[in-house]
Formats: structure tokens, sequence, C-alpha cells
């Protein structure tokens, strides 16, 4: 095993394996992997419990997850909702070792030669009363991503297909005042919910922005990844509605690249710089169609000039769950909305193929899906792209 570790960032290659493939399956997948989901009300939270899960590899819930994996066998995969675990020999590598490599429900075992975690502002102290009740760090709402312990929510990458450590971009503490006009909670009178005290040191990501080059067979492809807070579970200010659209519009400015107020953890500015292919993907809790989000900013990405949409992921299984919605079928979490993305560029790929992991009642592995017990409130999404000559 090698692993790096830079400024934070874990990148990790278990032994090259040689992958040779035309075509591409790109996922993502909101596992709902975080101690909160596993424990009763009341019981101690934090990423240990997820690291016990992990090491003993006999959870029901983790199997079935694996399992949806094993089904679609993507070649690059992001996990949202996973515990930032900063051992990857006590987080990630044993769910690759103890889950994803050992065969659930009949599925075929899959193997991650490289993945790539870092840590997120969820769970973060901020020092402030962010939500106004009176109390300094009191819970989750008073830090800078909503979380009870630091890493809760977390991402991971997986791939088949080496990663780019040098050209690696992170976004975690770029700051939410630095995006020009971004959306300002207030109060009733009209003043600022936030203050400027609060505002100088606030991260727009509630989790983190990525920017992640891939090697593919000596073609380069950038993970645009990132989990926007939900937009709700706050009040008339709407602090978390504005927030999530800024997080989702940070990438429609990102791909437009027309200033420089982006700059990474690494204090490189500007947007998107690559004449490279790119796949923006992850959970972005924002629908065009649906739901309580701001939809100026999601409406611009999925149509965005740069991105193309010629097959939208869909499932039976979505259109069954609401069947007198007629965008019930594109919806990828239970509760009934298109939540999750993975958009491919229009330059450099080619679309083959989409979907969502959502088999109905009466197909094969619905059981995997039954509940959201049974594994987790989102579905997973995917798309087959092939390099455009």
């Amino acid at each position: 095993m090698q692993l790096f570790n830079l400024l934070g960032l874990v990148f990790c290659t278990l032994g090259a394996v040689a992958v040779q493939a035309n075509d591409i399956t790109i996922a993502t997948f909101n596992v709902s992997m975080e101690s909160e989901n596993y424990v009763p009300r009341g019981a101690p939270l934090g990423p240990q419990v997820l690291a016990d899960l992990l090491a003993k590899g006999n959870h029901p819930q983790i199997k079935n997850i694996a399992a949806i994996i094993q089904q679609v066998q993507p070649d690059i995969l992001l996990l949202n909702e996973f515990d930032y675990i900063k051992d990857p020999q006590q987080g990630v590598e044993l769910f690759i070792k103890n889950y994803l490599a050992v065969s659930q429900a009949g599925g075929k075992p899959i193997h991650y030669p490289y993945y790539f975690y870092q840590t997120v502002n969820t769970g973060v102290p901020s020092g402030f009363d962010l939500n106004r009740d009176g109390k300094v760090n009191h819970g989750g709402e008073d830090a800078w991503g909503f979380g009870n312990y630091p890493g809760q929510y977390g991402m991971v990458v997986l791939s088949k297909y080496p990663l780019d450590t040098v050209n690696t971009r992170t976004f975690q503490h770029f700051k939410w005042r630095d995006m020009p006009n971004h959306r300002k909670p207030t109060l009733p009178d009209g003043s600022a919910w936030f203050s400027q005290q609060i505002m100088e040191k606030m991260p727009l990501s509630s989790k983190s922005h990525w920017d992640i080059p891939v090697s593919i067979n000596g073609k380069s492809l950038h993970l645009l990844v990132s989990h926007p807070t939900p937009p709700v579970f706050d009040g008339p200010e709407n602090r978390n509605g504005h927030r999530n659209h800024d997080e989702v519009r940070f990438w429609v400015d990102y791909l437009n690249n027309k200033d420089s107020y982006h700059y990474d953890d690494q204090g490189k500015t500007g947007g998107y710089q690559s004449s490279t292919p790119f796949v923006i993907l992850g959970d972005l809790n924002s629908s065009a169609d649906e739901g309580d989000s701001h939809k100026e900013a999601i409406t611009a990405l999925v149509n965005h000039p740069k991105i193309q949409q010629a097959i939208v992921p869909a499932s039976l299984g979505g259109a069954q769950n609401m069947p007198t919605n007629p965008q019930a079928k594109f919806h990828t979490a239970f509760w009934k909305m298109r939540a999750d993305y993975v958009l491919p560029a229009k330059h450099g790929l080619q679309l083959l193929d989409a979907g969502v992991f959502w088999p109905a009642p009466t197909e094969k592995h619905h059981q995997m899906v039954a509940s959201r017990e049974t594994s987790s409130d989102h579905r997973l999404v995917w798309i087959k792209v092939r390099f455009s000559e």
C-alpha cells in the first residue's frame, strides 16, 4: 500500500490494477453511513461507530449498500454521507476489503485500488451561535456544516483508475462572502442573519467541493464533487436554502470561468481551467422541478451549455413510488425528489446510458431498497460514458 497525505488530503493506491475498458461507469450514492444511522437515539455518536461496523464486516445495511454497488459495478464511485475516519485502515479500506471485495447477495466482488477523502466542514465547531438560539457551539446547527461531530456526513471517492494528486483542487475553506452576489439570509427587519464577524469566517461548503482529475488509459477526466446542505431545517430566514443555492451555483460559475473569484485550499485561483472533460456528481439536495430549494442554481447547472443530458437517469422503482407524478421516474430518493446527479460534459464524452438503481417491487433485488433501513434513503445513480475521439 502507498499512502499520500497532502495538506489533509488522503490519497491511496492499494496495489496497481490494470483496467482496460472503453466504456466507463461513473456513479454517486448517498449511503447514509454515518453513526446516527446505526445507534439508538441518545447513544454516543462519532466515527468510531462506523469504524467498528466496517471491521466486523457483517452489518446487514452496509452489506446491502455493497450489494447495490456490486450490481452496478461502477468504475468510479462517489459515496456521500460516509463518515470521515482519519485512518483509512479503520475506514475506507475496511469497507473495500470486508464488504465490496466480498460477494453480497450473489453479486460480483468489486475492487477499488484508489480512493480519495478529506476533512469536511460538517460538525466542526464554529465558535458562534449560528442558529441564534442564544447558545454558542450548541449542537450540530452551530457547526460550520450541520453535524454532531467533525466529519459526520463525509465524502469518499473510490476509483479503479489512478487519481492525479498533484492537480487536485479542494475548496473546503472557500469563504461564502467571497462569492460575488451571494445570497444573504435576513431577519424580518431586513438585517443580516449572520453577523459580519461570522461571515468573515464562514465557509461556503457545508462539506467541501472537490475537483479531482482521474487518469483513464492515458486520458484525463475531472470529477467535480460536492454535497450541498439540504435547503430545509431552518426558519423564515432560509439560511440553509440560500447556502444550498450558492453551493450549487459554485459549479455553474466554476464552469463559466469568467472571473477569478474561486480560490482553492492550495492557493490556486480561477475556475475550471482544463480542456479535458469533466463529470459533476453528488447529492446536490436540489431539483429544478420539485422541492424547497431555490431553483435558479440547479436549473442553470443541469441546463449548462457545457453539460449534456441526452439521457436522464431514471428507474421503474421511482416511477412506481409516486405513480401520479411524471417526474417520479427521475427521483433518486425515497422521499420523492431528484436530488443526486451525475452530469457529464458535452465536450470529450459520449453519453451511452444512465440509470437509477431502484428496482420496482416486481423486479429482482427490490429487497435491497425496500425501506430506508434496508440500505439508504437515496438510490445509486450512474452513467456510462466513452471518451470521444
